[in-house]
């Protein structure tokens, strides 16, 4: 295995939220992406979850709404028109399958997020959801749980990762490149 490789794409793959929304992503490519989820593992293998596509511009705007962007930039309301996604992919847990997903849809959404960097694509891992509305919008039946939203697209931001912090917040400095910092791996590591 080629160990730069995956930690190449895991530094690459940062939480982007401005996109050249003018960029499109196929259909095909987010089952591509979904396909990464599939193989990727399961409690028990029961492979509960599902998934929403959505690379339609009108789609798009029904789910966009019920999203909350960057809860530590207080100032900001969540990415411009121009800026936004161009594809989501929502991942939802199938109570017909299995009563809890444990960190099922953790592993899918990184082996998703992973598998869009190599395209030169980006995301962000969107946990924060008005679910009430988005079920409503969307129409989705009650069996299936919300439980992450990707928000997919080129990204059209910087994104840098900081060495050791005592802040963890992330931030963006007057050339709205966003900083995050990281804890230092002698500080995560216990003796």
């Amino acid at each position: 295995m080629n160990r730069a490789g995956i930690k190449g794409l895991i530094l690459k793959n940062r939480s982007y939220r401005r996109f050249h929304e003018d960029t499109a992503i196929s259909f095909e490519t987010l089952k591509e992406l979904v396909g990464l989820a599939r193989y990727s593992a399961s409690a028990a293998n029961l492979q509960p979850l599902k998934f929403i596509l959505s690379c339609d511009s009108e789609k798009n705007k029904k789910i966009f709404p019920h999203l909350a962007w960057a809860g530590y930039l207080k100032d900001w309301p969540g990415p411009d028109k121009g800026e936004r996604p161009s594809a989501y992919i929502i991942i939802l847990g199938d109570k017909e399958v299995a009563d809890n997903f444990g960190c099922d849809h953790g592993i899918a959404a990184q082996s998703i997020l992973l598998g869009a960097v190599e395209k030169d694509l980006g995301g962000c891992m969107i946990g924060s959801i008005k679910r009430d509305g988005l079920r409503r919008d969307l129409n989705i039946p009650q069996r299936y749980d919300i439980l992450l939203c990707l928000a997919l697209g080129r990204p059209k931001e910087k994104v840098v990762i900081e060495g050791a912090a005592e802040e963890i917040r992330y931030w963006r400095d007057g050339k709205e490149t966003h900083h995050v910092p990281k804890r230092p791996l002698d500080e995560i590591v216990l003796k």
